[in-house]
Order: C-alpha cells, then sequence, then structure tokens
C-alpha cells in the first residue's frame, strides 16, 4: 500500500473515532508514526486528506458514468451498472469511507470535491432511470442507489458485510426492474392509441 493511500486510511479511522473536527494533524502523523513534516509532504491539511478521497472516488463515478453512456439503455445495463458502483465504490472494505461521509456530511457540503459526488450521483441517477423517463422512475433509480448506500447504517451491525451488500442489491434491482415494468407499460399504452 503506497503512503498516500495509507495516510488517508489512518485519517478516516481518527476521524470516525474522534470527529473531523477533533482530529488534528498530529494525531494522524503519530498513529501512522511518521513526522509531521512527512505528512505534509503529501497532505497540507485535513481537508487536503478529504477532499483526495472524494477525488478517487469521483474518478470511479467518472469511469462508470463514461462507461454507462456507451452501452444500450435497458434493464441489463442498469443492473450492470449498479452492480460495479456498489462494488467499486462499497465493496472491497470501503466501509471506512462510507461510515465518514455519513458522520460528517457537513465537512463534504463545505468542499468543492463533496458537491462535484453530488453532482456525479445526480447523473449517474439519470443514467439509471434511462432517457426520457417519469419523475417517478429518476426517484426509483436515485432510491436504487441509496439502497446500496444502506448496506453500511441501515442493516443491523452484526449483518455479515457480503450479506449486507447482496441485500442492498436485491432493493436496488427490485426499484430498477419496476422502472423496466413501467417502461413496458407506457409502450403498451402508447401502442394502442396508435
Amino acid at each position: 500500500m503506497d503512503t498516500r493511500t495509507r495516510i488517508q486510511e489512518v485519517a478516516l479511522e481518527l476521524f470516525t473515532e474522534h470527529g473531523y473536527e477533533k482530529t488534528s494533524l498530529r494525531e494522524v502523523a503519530e498513529r501512522l508514526g511518521v513526522t509531521k513534516a512527512a505528512l505534509y509532504y503529501h497532505f497540507k491539511s485535513k481537508e487536503e486528506i478529504v477532499a483526495s478521497i472524494v477525488e478517487d472516488r469521483i474518478q470511479v463515478m467518472d469511469e462508470l458514468i463514461r462507461w454507462a453512456e456507451t452501452q444500450p439503455p435497458g434493464v441489463e445495463t442498469r443492473r450492470v451498472l449498479l452492480s460495479r458502483y456498489a462494488e467499486d465504490l462499497f465493496g472491497r472494505n470501503r466501509f471506512p469511507v462510507m461510515r465518514f461521509f455519513e458522520q460528517n456530511q457537513t465537512v463534504l457540503k463545505s468542499l468543492s470535491a463533496g458537491l462535484q459526488m453530488r453532482e456525479r450521483l445526480i447523473r449517474f441517477a439519470h443514467l439509471l432511470a434511462g432517457p426520457g423517463q417519469s419523475a417517478e422512475n429518476e426517484v426509483r433509480a436515485a432510491l436504487a442507489i441509496f439502497a446500496v448506500h444502506s448496506t453500511f447504517f441501515a442493516m443491523r451491525p452484526e449483518v455479515p458485510a457480503h450479506e449486507r451488500h447482496a441485500v442492498a442489491l436485491k432493493v436496488a434491482f427490485e426499484l430498477l426492474d419496476r422502472i423496466a415494468e413501467v417502461e413496458a407499460e407506457s409502450e403498451k399504452v402508447d401502442a394502442a392509441h396508435r
């Protein structure tokens, strides 16, 4: 693991344990076992650490959005897109990042990277809904995203991570499948009126 990633992980641990505002860069350096000067080489402030974490996630979102824009709309694309989102942003032990985001909404809102992440989530929801969708289907797409987010705060802590992930995707897919059902119903109505 590179130094930058290790700093991010340790900072997240401390921000989650003690709170973002109550954690100093000195404490991050001490937990890492490095000097404050060595930490400054990578990050000059706590804000820079958080911004770097959000920017890493924005890069992943941008890759997913680019991929989705090249795919045909439909059920399978929606499912693959949401599965990739769940794995790339929530899988592989990314629980500490999401826990930090949950506990520090005000910090994220004050960073430009936080606003950029919000913009990406809106674009992502529109891609999940598909072109020309009703407001109801756009809400279903947004709720599917938040079903994935629920893996870290809406379920009992004793539920194993892999089970949380599977349950969240199941619920998210139910919402996405309903979008497809509404599309099919609408097409039948349109065909009947022709």
